[in-house]
């Protein structure tokens, strides 16, 4: 996996006009050149070749908007990452780096100076008309993971690793070369490392050119002065990233999220709890004590009154409602004393059907903008902070339209005609302090992200970045649709359907059915390069893309309903949605592909298909739902979504653990590509590595594709383009006439 609080995609770079000497290479610069393009198709080299935009930074007087680019290089299988600057309207857009190393978490210290990582350490330049000047190193940083300034810029709070296990020459000191691991109790591995180190959050002063003596916010935590030498970590591991603390406007506090929970509680719980720090005294309230569930994303208001962050109800329950909570900060600040501070807050989204993403604050700390997957689309909102508090959803329950309101001073801002999914904001204000334009990034099936300028009022937007228009121009475009279908038992479930370029519908074409992992998410107008839907499309294949029960942009119920119901409705849906392609003429042959869940729904949908479809491929999937149990790490989710434990014999455990898709093996008859990371410990590779052995103990045709060095999805460039040729060469296979 990435470092939990780097974005995945912030590959290396470095700066061109620096004082520092290159070491150095015999490789070519990893940077953006020509990508040629045979007959307008597209190719897996070229969707790893096109620029990834990403982490747009406004600076402080608003004129002008950093960012950084990240390029691939499939020959040296890495990638590198640049620094842009341009006018917060789009002109004047320049590069501000090319050499061979790797800018990233770049910030503003003024108008005109900017402080960014690269290679393990800190650096701060001046920005002079195009071009960077006066790179200096910042003393005492090493080892800096990622780091925020406080408001004035005169501190800083950053990340570092610390030990979290015990080495053999802890417990004996001449076994210097012995590599074993002694583990006393769970969540010794995550993700795809074993837990040997966590990151801490640490706090100190910046005067520009040197960090001062860092403080663990850790360190003698008064909220939890009896676990305060346990290893937690702070941001949470495996995808927190600094977003999860945030500084007061005057920099005396810091807000932040943290799991004070070790070992097997760990394991079994998600109570995320939302933190305040006192930078000076190191005194620690916990905000949000009682509420049970993930309480994350904190952000102060413009004038430090107010404090936001999205909750989760329920312990150990990773899909539930993400709900918007304020803190009333004066008086929490008023009464520290407290050991309950649920009564100076209030939720803003007890009306609203849908989920929470992306918090920002509009400068006089009257609104709340926010995204939100709705009808499978990520739009952006904004709420009213002084909202009639406290009413239900109107109607929770229904699929297939957009309700007539949101909820009281609940604003959609981009259309639902606008198919893209927006990111979080950036905010412009005018002269009087009214929020004027947004900032964001948006991104579709059928490029990457870009930057955008959002009309707060009309939702209108327009594209400032144009990073792969060259090379977009040149390809043909898959066409889109979308389609409700009415289920088996009568509800409307939203699917995209992609078809090729230059589609014919007196033609018939190979369809793939694409099965969804979670199984809570969506499947939205995303651009990635692990499922691409437009690579797949351009290989000349309908694509299904069914948003089945279990997926979270359609309200609370549809979402939870697959809990509990591997083996139900979620199936039904899968198989309706390709009965409902299949009665097209244009519809041949069809396969079924899918990763993590969705490879678990391929291994189901294997012994119940009756003959649908003509090839399956499963990468990442769960096969034995008992043994899957007692080998994954965050407990929390098997228990939740399975009912218990496979020893608990309640009706609930009887039925999931009863309809495992290892029970269904006789059923096999069709020929299956498995595909599996072994550094996976979230599905651990022995799922996939017996799924091919029963499937071959069984005489169905399969092949199994395994690369040592991966986790639960496929990312360096060269095996993410073995594994794309390998897919469409056993598609083509066994789908195309």
């Amino acid at each position: 996996m990435k470092k939990q609080f780097l974005p995945l995609m912030l590959l290396a770079s470095a700066i061109c006009s620096c004082s520092e000497k290159q070491p150095a290479t015999t490789e070519p610069m990893i940077t953006k050149t020509e990508i040629q393009v045979e007959n307008g198709h597209f190719t897996p080299e070229i969707m790893h070749r096109l620029g990834k935009v990403g982490d747009p930074q406004l600076s402080p007087n608003y004129g002008k908007i950093l960012y950084g680019v990240s390029y691939t290089s499939i020959e040296q299988n890495k990638g590198n990452r640049e620094l842009f600057l341009m006018n917060a309207d789009g002109t004047e857009n320049v590069k501000l780096t090319s050499t061979p190393k790797s800018e990233s978490n770049a910030r503003w210290i003024n108008d005109s100076q900017i402080i960014y990582m690269r290679g393990g350490k800190l650096y701060t330049a001046t920005i002079e008309g195009s071009a960077l000047k006066n790179e200096k190193e910042v003393a005492g940083a090493e080892g800096m993971e990622g780091f925020e300034l406080s408001p004035a810029g005169d501190k800083i709070m950053f990340i570092k690793s610390i030990k979290a296990a015990q080495k053999p020459t802890d417990v004996y000191p001449d076994l210097d070369k012995s590599s074993g691991h002694t583990y006393t109790d769970l969540m010794y591995r995550h993700w795809d490392h074993f837990v040997e180190e966590v990151p801490h959050t640490y706090v100190a002063s910046f005067n520009g050119s040197q960090v001062g003596a860092a403080t663990d916010i850790l360190a003698g935590d008064t909220a939890n002065p009896e676990t305060a030498e346990k290893k937690f970590e702070l941001p949470t591991l495996p995808f927190g990233g600094l977003e999860q603390l945030a500084w007061t406007p005057d920099g005396k506090y810091i807000a932040y999220s943290c799991r004070k929970l070790a070992g097997r509680d760990y394991a079994f719980s998600t109570n995320t709890d939302i933190y305040l720090y006192n930078v000076e005294t190191g005194a620690t309230q916990n905000l949000t004590a009682g509420m049970m569930g993930y309480d994350t994303d904190p952000m102060f208001s413009p004038d430090g009154k107010q404090l936001a962050f999205i909750s989760m109800e329920r312990d150990g329950y990773e899909a539930d409602k993400k709900r918007l909570f304020v803190a009333d900060m004066e008086k929490v600040l008023a009464n520290l004393d407290a050991k309950d501070f649920r009564g100076f807050m209030k939720e803003l989204t007890t009306d609203y059907k849908y989920n929470v993403e992306s918090i920002a604050w509009a400068p006089k700390g009257d609104k709340i903008y926010f995204n939100s997957c709705v009808n499978a689309l990520t739009a952006l909102f904004s709420v009213d902070v002084n909202k009639q508090v406290g009413l239900p959803i109107e109607d929770n329950e229904g699929t297939g339209y957009l309700p007539a309101s949101y909820g009281a001073g609940i604003t959609r801002i981009t259309a639902p005609d606008a198919w893209f999914d927006f990111d979080g904001v950036s905010i412009i204000p005018n002269e009087i302090g009214e929020v004027e334009t947004l900032i964001t990034t948006n991104k579709c099936m059928l490029r990457p992200a870009e930057i955008v300028k959002v009309n707060p009022t009309t939702g209108e937007f327009a594209q400032l970045t144009n990073e792969n228009k060259e090379t977009l121009d040149k390809l043909d475009e898959p066409i889109i649709e979308q389609r409700w279908m009415t289920t088996v038992d009568g509800k409307k479930m939203h699917t995209w359907i992609l078809y090729p370029p230059h589609f014919d519908k007196t033609k018939k074409y190979p369809a793939i059915l694409m099965c969804l992992g979670g199984p809570q998410g969506t499947i939205s107008q995303g651009f990635s390069t692990r499922w691409n839907y437009r690579l797949m499309a351009q290989q000349g294949y309908i694509v299904i893309l069914p948003n089945r029960r279990g997926t979270t942009a359609f309200g609370q119920p549809w979402c939870e309903q697959i809990s509990k119901d591997y083996m139900g409705l979620n199936m039904q849906d899968y198989l309706l949605a390709v009965d409902n392609m299949k009665k097209e003429p244009y519809v041949g042959k069809v396969a079924a592909t899918g990763a993590s869940y969705g490879g678990f729904s391929v291994y189901y949908l294997a012994g119940i298909h009756q003959n649908r479809f003509s090839a399956l491929i499963a990468h990442a999937g769960i096969f034995n739902q008992e043994h899957m149990y007692m080998m994954t790490e965050e407990m929390w989710f098997p228990t939740f979504d399975n009912g218990g434990a496979p020893w608990d014999g309640t009706p609930q455990t009887n039925r999931h653990y009863g309809n495992s898709a290892h029970k269904l093996i006789k059923n096999w008859n069709t020929p299956i590509l498995v595909t599996h990371g072994e550094m996976d410990y979230r599905v651990p590779v022995d799922q996939g590595m017996a799924a091919f052995n029963a499937a071959r103990m069984m005489g169905v045709e399969a092949k199994l594709l395994l690369f040592p060095e991966e986790n639960h999805w496929i990312l360096k460039p060269q095996n993410s383009v073995h594994w794309n040729r390998e897919f469409f060469a056993w598609l083509d296979k066994y789908c195309k006439e």
